[in-house]
């Protein structure tokens, strides 16, 4: 039996943790005939219900996963309120491998069944590791997901708009660097993961006529964006050294660091990773280096917006999903000039712009 001062000690750190970043409530499922050991983290429901992907994943401590999880749905608070959603921020991680095949529905199925004990506090979509598919197999006993497949009245697969949004931001940050010219003809940009969103950026990068450079451990991918988009490959590790305009961080998180820092060579970062930084420490370098950063949950909130058309509409409104994505072109340009108007990072104001509308919102909502 463990000694119970051991396990109270665990059990204050995890509730400390929770508190540190304002969590409302944060779940454990342990489901072991099917595998399934998740967490779900509930951020923020001021706006609504917490909107956020089931990221699947082998991490090498539950430490992690839980700190992974913690961040990923408090960005997604920020992410819903910068991009003018009606929802709350949530996030939930299955600690498993992505790439399983037997046993798969009956885990997603279970994984449904926990969401309807959350009774609607949370909503979950596809996000790394996971599928159409999967979210498809929790849909079949639970309401609670969205993203699923297009062909039977979804949202379908996020990752388009996601990279849509990326996109347009890079856009505002070069309009913004260069007093005004958006275009991104002869830009160099070098893209860090290809997988669903840094392809389909790829894409839009070579239509835009950017000159783009690419890593990711998958060589397929790699040789994927060099055949259909013209792309560079580099070395998974050689694309920090790679000069460029702009640096896209499309794969996990925290890749931009204080030692990658040391080696970048470019003048904006914008990518559709969560989490690019690991926290305040870098801002300083940032600046010394005079780049300029892109909030990651200020521009890849598009996958987020095209799945709530599920929840808003009922159906996929590309129309609109499109304009909507498309206004983070502006969002970006507002988070850029309020921080040189208020002399603090990029990301500190996209923070205080995000939580400015929480505030706003409880006020309406006082008796």
């Amino acid at each position: 039996m463990r000694d119970p001062s051991v396990a109270s000690r665990m059990t204050y750190s995890v509730l400390d943790a929770c508190a540190a970043r304002g969590h409302e409530q944060v779940t454990f499922f342990n489901y072991p005939e099917v595998g399934l050991k998740a967490i779900v983290a509930i951020h923020n429901t001021t706006l609504g219900p917490g909107l956020g992907g089931c990221r699947m994943r082998l991490y090498p401590s539950e430490g992690q996963a839980l700190d992974d999880v913690l961040r990923l749905s408090e960005g997604m608070t920020y992410k819903s309120a910068l991009a003018g959603l009606p929802l709350g921020g949530g996030k939930a991680i299955i600690m498993a491998d992505p790439s399983m095949t037997q046993g798969r529905e009956a885990l997603f199925r279970k994984f449904g069944e926990c969401l309807n004990a959350l009774a609607g506090r949370y909503i979950s979509a596809e996000d790394m590791g996971t599928s159409v598919r999967d979210i498809m197999w929790a849909r079949s006993v639970t309401n609670f997901v969205v993203g699923t497949d297009a062909a039977k009245g979804g949202a379908g697969d996020p990752s388009p708009w996601t990279a849509l949004g990326v996109f347009e931001a890079m856009r505002a940050a070069v309009a913004h660097a260069s007093g005004g010219d958006s275009s991104l003809r002869g830009k160099r940009v070098a893209v860090q993961g290809v997988g669903h969103v840094g392809m389909f950026l790829v894409e839009l990068l070579s239509k835009a006529g950017a000159s783009i450079i690419v890593a990711d451990p998958h060589d397929e991918s790699v040789r994927k964006a060099a055949a259909e988009y013209g792309a560079q490959g580099v070395g998974l590790d050689q694309i920090y050294d790679v000069p460029c305009d702009i640096f896209s961080p499309c794969a996990v998180g925290q890749t931009v660091n204080a030692e990658t820092l040391k080696r970048l060579s470019c003048s904006i970062i914008a990518g559709a990773a969560n989490n690019q930084l690991p926290d305040s420490s870098v801002y300083g370098m940032i600046a010394e280096k005079k780049i300029l950063y892109c909030p990651d949950f200020a521009i890849n909130s598009g996958g987020v917006i095209s799945v709530s058309v599920e929840l808003a509409k009922g159906s996929p409104d590309t129309v609109w999903i499109r304009e909507k994505v498309k206004e983070i072109y502006g969002t970006t340009s507002k988070v850029l000039e309020q921080s040189k108007a208020r002399g603090r990072f990029t990301e500190e104001v996209a923070v205080e712009l995000a939580k400015e509308r929480l505030a706003a919102a409880k006020n309406r909502a006082k008796p």
